[in-house]
């Protein structure tokens, strides 16, 4: 045990001990339900996740990209470490082939773990990000009127059962009150609002008109 933490303190495998030991505490308060798992990645995984984005490393919660990357990297520090002990070299030389060592530990690191989430992308099943283009064909229920060419409001169902308020227009003369059904035909990108045209709910059987 002395032996394996003289190896996890000398160069190169101290490097990436103490992140190591970082990463190991972050897991242990995510397992008793202190921290989620996801929670540096932000709304688009902040710089975190342009980094690893640029490392190919994305298509993981940034934690586990992160987390893997240094547990493959302490591995191969430990192995540097013991090799380069087993070196009889003055102390400048051992040195110098520490630092190399851990620049070879983390481009193996970076191969293997990068290896290791294209394994993981390719066979988790592709989950389609919803958009606003979903709601198009849905039917609407009228928040606010009126409509026109002022504003509205109304509340869709998306598929998942949640539901959203957008903001909605109509083409004609139509009146609409609250409460009253509308078909959303038509989304605006500039304006970002949904066309609707009145729709008796109480008429189509099927109770979605496509």
């Amino acid at each position: 045990m002395t032996d394996f933490i003289e190896t996890a303190l000398s160069l190169p495998a101290v490097v990436f001990s103490f992140m190591l030991v970082v990463v190991v505490v972050y897991w242990l308060v995510v397992l008793v339900g202190g921290l989620g798992v996801d929670m540096f990645d932000g709304d688009d995984g902040g710089a975190a996740g342009d980094l690893l984005a640029a490392a190919k490393l994305d298509g993981v919660p940034v934690t586990i990209a992160a987390s893997l990357l240094i547990a493959f990297a302490w591995f191969f520090g430990m192995v540097g470490t013991v090799a380069i002990g087993e070196l009889d070299l003055p102390t400048p030389a051992m040195v110098g082939l520490g630092i190399v060592a851990v620049a070879l530990a983390i481009t193996l690191a970076w191969i293997i773990t990068s290896f290791v989430i294209m394994f993981v992308r390719r066979t988790l099943p592709r989950v389609r990000e919803s958009s606003r283009g979903d709601f198009v064909g849905k039917i609407c229920v009228i928040r606010t009127a009126p409509l026109g060419a002022g504003t509205g409001q109304a509340e869709v169902t998306a598929d998942d059962g949640s539901t959203a308020i957008i903001q909605v227009r109509q083409t004609g003369q139509d009146e609409f009150s609250a409460g009253s059904t509308a078909l959303i035909f038509d989304y605006d990108t500039d304006g970002e609002f949904f066309w609707v045209s009145p729709f008796a709910a109480e008429l189509d059987p099927g109770g979605r008109p496509f």
